[in-house]
This record gives C-alpha cells, structure tokens and sequence, in this order.
C-alpha cells in the first residue's frame, strides 16, 4: 500500500475551493454491521469486492472484529462488536446497519486536524501515530453530521496490507470483480433546514465549494420533494452532496430516511464504472436489485440527451438512466436499499465527460422511490 509521494500534487479542478485542507481521495469508508462476516460475504458475492484485511479475536481485539474488503480505489471496512454495549452496538441500535466512517487519505493527519478544529469541527480523535512491523500510520478526526465522522489517514510512511493491527485475509472464496473503480461521490441526508448548514460546514471547515444546487423545483414530483447542493474539494477527488426534505403532499424519501436512520447519516454512495452496461449485468446476476425505471422513459430519452455511443437496447433492458450536461453525459442506475431498513443505497455511475449529477433523472428516479415506498407503506 505504498503511495509515489511525487504523485500527490493534484491539480485544482474547483477554483472557488480554498483548499487549505488537501485531500488527495476517498482513503476508506466504514460501516459499522450487526454480523460482519455475512456482510463481507454479501459485499464479496453480489459486489465483487476481494477480501483485504481483517482484525479481531486473532490479531489482539477482544471487542470488534473488521473485515476489509476492496475493489480497485474503493476500500470497505465493515466493523461488528464482539460484546454487549459499548457505541458500535448502541449505533447499531440506533441506526441500523451503517456508515460510520468516511475516511479521508492526506499527507498530514495532523495538519487536517488542526486546520479543520481551530476553523470549529468537533474533535472525534486527536492526531494519534500507530506502528508495526510495516512501519506508521498518523490518524486524526473530527465529527459530521448525524454520527457521521470524518478520519484523516496519513499513510506515507507504511507500507502494510491496511492499518497497523490488521492482518491479510486471503480467504480461497474470491469472486470476480464487476468493474467498480473508484467512489465518485457520497450523499449525506440531513434534517429539515440543516442542509446550509452542513454546507457551510464543508465550505468554512473543510475549504470545500459549492458545485451545484437544486431546489424543490428541480427535485420533485406530484408527491414529494428535496432539495440538494453538491459541495466538492478542490481537486474533485471528495464530492458530498447533502439533501434536506421539502415540502410534499406525502412523505419524501429523505424524510423516510431519516424516520427510520433515527436522524441525518449518508444515504447512497455512488461507485464509478467504466463500463456500466457490464457492471449492472454483472451486479444483477449476482442478485443486486435495482429500482425499476418505466420503458416510457427511453421513448423520449435521446431526443433529450443526444447521440450517446452505446445502444439505447441494452440500457433500456437493464433500466440505466442518461444525462446530458455541457461537459458530455453520464449513466447512472440506483439500488433499491442494500439494508434491512430502507436507509442505504449504492449508484453505479459511468461518467461520459460529464461533471454533473443526473439532474434530467431526478423525476424518474424519485418516481421509481416513490413506488418502493408505496410497497412498504411509507409514502
């Protein structure tokens, strides 16, 4: 897990960032899980994640137990508690399976940790060094929304399968991969009228700018509506849109969430393809199931989007949505929730040249949620 250090000067893809926080990508994200074991098998049969790292009884923990699993840049952490009590039971109690961690990889953990505090984050772990055989690892965090937290991970000077105290897993099950490449943005749900107010968060606390911003006329239908504004690092690398509910005759899908999540927490996380039509396949025969898009949709579709280089067929069969911005388009489709609860859901997204986030889909989509929530009688 040795990094080129020379390749971390990034360039600055978001002008408006002030960027005193270097992120150079996505380091991990966590999920704390009621059984982690099932959960790696889930990730590893449906997803293709291969198994990574693993800590536990055998490595010294007498009170968790992780599994590590990765897919090309995306690394999973799924974390289950080994006793009663303590805050990974009380969060599971609480929230349901969940995203814990979003862990962030930077040159110097306690560097983000001090720009981050002195501009008013709440502390989660002050900067700590952890050692092995395999050298150091600098951790440091602060708190987001909900019980969301932030750690940054400062992995330059270690060279391990993952983190100090983690040991290889190498079981023989190793399904294929289905072409998942990197996480290319992660959604937070937060409560009525707190959506500035995160935003602000990112922007003061963590150099982040706005990209993009959509009101309840942009994300609505007969029934319900959200609003959403997208904020992005500098380079581009971290992009968190945060939603808020609007105004609806019935209840949004925001507002399920949060009912049911027991508060604000990350609601999808979008995982990046080159070659989406392949993916889904993929991800389908395995068992994934995705939210059904009307064939009506693609009657109309490329009068909308223009030429597009793949056959409409095959995306019309697998239900893929199209999106057009001034950069290029983007295809992109939504799981029905992964969870128990109706909380969590991945996006599979290829981008085409496009740096936007599906805007023309949002009536189709929030349609498609609708339906689901209809079948659990929670519209």
């Amino acid at each position: 897990m040795t990094t080129d250090n020379s390749s971390l000067q990034l360039e600055k893809i978001v002008p408006q960032a002030d960027d005193f926080l270097p992120l150079l990508g996505t380091d991990y994200v966590e999920l704390y899980v009621g059984n982690a074991k099932q959960a790696a098998h889930y990730y590893q049969s449906a997803w293709g994640f291969q198994p990574l790292a693993y800590a536990g009884l055998e490595t010294g923990l007498d009170d968790r137990v992780s599994y590590v699993l990765v897919q090309d840049k995306i690394r999973l952490v799924l974390t289950s508690p080994l006793k009663k009590g303590g805050d990974i039971n009380r969060h599971i109690e609480a929230h349901g399976d969940g995203v814990k961690v979003v862990a962030l990889w930077v040159d110097d953990a306690t560097k983000s940790y001090k720009e981050t505090t002195s501009r008013g984050a709440e502390s989660y772990m002050e900067p700590k060094t952890v050692k092995d055989s395999n050298g150091e690892v600098v951790l440091s965090g602060i708190h987001t929304y909900g019980e969301t937290v932030h750690i940054f991970v400062e992995r330059k000077n270690y060279n391990g399968v993952f983190l100090p105290g983690y040991q290889a897993w190498n079981p023989e099950y190793k399904p294929e991969s289905v072409g998942l490449k990197f996480i290319d943005h992660m959604v937070g749900n937060v409560g009525w009228n707190e959506m500035n107010k995160w935003c602000e968060f990112y922007a003061k606390v963590m150099g982040f700018a706005q990209l993009i911003s959509f009101d309840d006329e942009d994300i609505s239908t007969e029934y319900t509506a959200l609003m959403s504004k997208v904020m992005s690092n500098g380079n581009g690398r971290i992009k968190f849109p945060i939603n808020e509910p609007a105004d609806g005759r019935k209840r949004s899908q925001i507002e399920e969430y949060i009912d049911f999540y027991n508060g604000a927490g990350v609601q999808h996380i979008a995982l990046a393809t080159d070659n989406i039509i392949e993916t889904v396949t993929a991800l389908k025969e395995r068992g994934v199931e995705f939210l059904y898009v009307p064939e009506s949709y693609y009657d109309t579709v490329l009068d909308r989007v223009g030429k597009i280089d793949e056959d409409l067929a095959p995306l019309k069969e697998l239900g893929i949505l199209i999106d057009r911005d001034d950069e290029g388009y983007l295809l992109q489709l939504f799981t029905k929730p992964v969870l128990d609860r109706p909380t969590m859901f991945f996006e599979i997204i290829q981008r085409k040249g496009a740096q936007s986030f599906g805007k023309g889909n949002f009536k189709a989509l929030f349609e498609a949620i609708e339906r689901e929530q209809e079948m659990r009688g929670t519209l």
